[in-house]
């Protein structure tokens, strides 16, 4: 694709005629348009991970146009805001995809530059929820798993790619080695090829320590649907109680049917959310997203020129 040509591109989202398709990260609901795209614009390890985890290759664009950057946003393994020098109204622009402010023990911290135009994710747009610091969040956990293995197994339910990585980090710098499934396996290698050290057991990696770790009480992470099945199957195989868990930034809005539930969220609060505003610094924020409605208007009301943003792409060069 000739740079002069490029005309539109989509956000994270299929659009029939965009030139160019950002995709911020692999998880599931931002890869709507990789199967059709014939130009795709995101980082190496957001490829490996969709190539990894949805067995389908990525058309990638040959290179960035001139005034378009890709820059960390905290949120996983290569996820990355969009920025662009000029977006044919003599102004710059920033897409912040989904990203979080507080620093991850799996992802690169988020980098912020200046623009004039902000468009911004709006997962968490209520004021009201308030994520605690993520040390205080880690600490919590890795005793509550310390406690349980006491007495019994631990299974946490979690996303097979992102968060299950972050809880492997986690129970490993507590000293835990913990057993994974096949899906989760597959993903780790791209995040230990990509630098990200896991110590995990599979029974579907050569040379894994499987089979002794589940001679103990031990702690296996699972994205399995069927979680409730498993739990019950795991208790009766080993004759051990079986404790569980999830670890999610809903766990600030909803109850789960779990032993144990942990706040710890990838995406930024709207405490979060305006702190990266004030670094973003721009004249005009535009909310992206589901809740975009709803984050236009608390932004509003605290003295943001904010509003929803209807499309799915930047018009750009």
């Amino acid at each position: 694709m000739h740079e002069e040509k490029a005309r539109i591109i989509s956000l994270d989202a299929k659009l029939k005629g965009s030139d160019i398709d950002f995709v911020s990260h692999a998880h599931s609901d931002h890869i709507a348009a990789v199967k059709s795209s014939e130009s795709m614009l995101c980082s190496t390890q957001t490829a490996e991970l969709i190539s990894t985890a949805y067995g389908i290759a990525p058309k990638l664009i040959g290179s960035k146009p001139g005034g378009v950057g890709l820059y960390d946003s905290g949120h996983m393994l290569g996820s990355k805001q969009l920025y662009i020098e000029n977006n044919g109204e003599g102004s710059s622009i920033i897409y912040s995809g989904d990203f979080q402010m507080m620093d991850s023990v799996t992802a690169a911290p988020i980098r912020i530059r200046n623009a004039d135009r902000l468009i911004i994710d709006s997962t968490y747009p209520d004021p009201r929820i308030r994520f605690d610091a993520r040390e205080e969040v880690e600490t919590a956990l890795a005793r509550w798993v310390a406690r349980a293995l006491k007495s019994g197994i631990v299974l946490f339910k979690a996303y097979a790619m992102g968060k299950a990585q972050e809880l492997i980090k986690i129970l490993n710098n507590a000293g835990i080695t913990p057993v994974v499934n096949k899906k989760i396996s597959a993903i780790n290698k791209i995040y230990v090829k990509n630098g990200i050290g896991l110590d995990y057991a599979s029974a579907y990696d050569e040379g894994s320590d499987y089979e002794s770790i589940l001679k103990c009480n031990f702690v296996g992470i699972v994205d399995s649907r069927n979680f409730g099945n498993l739990v019950e199957a795991v208790g009766y195989a080993h004759r051990k109680r079986v404790y569980t868990s999830t670890a999610t930034g809903f766990a600030k809005s909803f109850r789960f049917n779990v032993d144990a539930q942990f706040c710890l969220s990838d995406h930024a609060d709207f405490r979060q959310s305006v702190e990266y505003i004030e670094a973003v610094s721009p004249k005009k924020i535009y909310t992206y997203g589901p809740n975009r409605e709803l984050f236009a208007a608390n932004l509003s009301a605290i003295g943001y020129k904010a509003e929803p943003y209807r499309k799915k792409a930047i018009d750009a060069f």
